[in-house]
């Protein structure tokens, strides 16, 4: 298994998801988000693995501007840009990929 972890610093859920691989002993590689962003490559797929609205923290004040963007293209620019728009934690371990604190997937990754 390959666990990388995609959060910031103050997230609750993502300090979480960190705790919930340590207590079960899951190597993982954590990334913050703010200070390293995240590649367009590992954007794309983990957009394929659960959707483009997935991805988005709808409660982040920029993040209404997406609703006018036409173009998932567009989107994902403007997520690469700035990625706080994220909803975190993104976990992905190869392909698979959640977004949130999701522990009854992560169950069956192991």
């Amino acid at each position: 298994m390959n666990i990388q972890i995609f959060g910031t610093s103050k997230c609750f859920d993502t300090k979480k998801a960190e705790r919930w691989f340590k207590e079960r002993r899951i190597k993982f590689q954590a990334v913050d988000l703010v200070k390293y962003g995240i590649s367009p490559g590992e954007l794309k797929s983990v957009k394929n693995a659960v959707g483009l609205e997935e991805l988005i923290s709808w409660k982040h004040p920029d993040a209404a501007l997406l609703k006018y963007l036409a173009y998932d293209e567009d989107k994902l620019e403007k997520l690469l840009e700035n990625p706080k728009l994220l909803k975190t934690p993104i976990v992905r371990n190869g392909r698979q990929a959640t977004v949130g604190y999701c522990p009854q997937v992560w169950e069956r990754w192991e």
